[in-house]
């Protein structure tokens, strides 16, 4: 019985508002928001689950709205916690996070902690609703860790490659827990890039 999970990294968010929890979309990002219903509405979706991120949640509410499905909040799905306080080389950070997924500064997580909540969220999904089609509005880290987690390859490289990528979608296909291919979707550019798992 196979389960799609489609994950939808949220749309341009506004950095001048250092607020993580309740940062907005931009302008742009609420139009593109509306490119993310489009993609859907042609698909069967079963539930939608968003983080408790202002950001992920208002990039899909339209979506649940059109598909007349209630929005979800799932706390594990929330995007990694850097510090308590606004860091202003991130570059240098992500840099540092990827090649030791252990390193973390004083108030944030690591890549392994972020990896494995979200493992446990995604999984516990899978378990509550197997057979369906499932979208989670998620962020460009968490995600990233849970594509590494199932396609170890996917590193500090490829995460610079999607870094400024608002929205795109990974489509993950699972039999049971094991998950059996990973598409991306770059719908500004209407690109699709699939990835099968051996």
């Amino acid at each position: 019985m196979k389960t799609t999970i489609y994950f939808v990294r949220h749309a341009e968010p506004n950095y001048r508002n250092h607020d993580d929890f309740n940062r907005e979309l931009t302008e742009k990002g609420m139009k593109d928001s509306l490119k993310v219903t489009h993609f859907f509405l042609d698909k069967k979706i079963d539930k939608v689950y968003s983080s408790p991120y202002k950001r992920a949640v208002d990039t899909v509410k339209d979506l649940a709205d059109k598909l007349d499905l209630p929005l979800q909040i799932e706390q594990d799905f929330r995007e990694r916690k850097i510090d308590s306080v606004w860091i202003e080389d991130f570059n240098a950070f992500a840099k540092k996070q990827w090649e030791d997924f252990s390193y973390r500064l004083s108030d944030g997580e690591s890549l392994n902690q972020v990896q494995e909540r979200n493992i446990r969220a995604l999984e516990a999904i899978i378990s509550k609703h197997p057979g369906q089609n499932l979208i989670v509005a998620s962020h460009g880290t968490a995600l990233s860790t849970i594509v590494n987690h199932y396609q170890s390859n996917f590193q500090l490289e490829q995460f610079q490659q999607i870094k400024h990528l608002f929205p795109f979608i990974v489509r993950f296909d699972f039999v049971a827990n094991s998950c059996q291919s990973i598409t991306l979707y770059d719908i500004l550019q209407e690109t699709i890039h699939e990835t099968p798992l051996l």
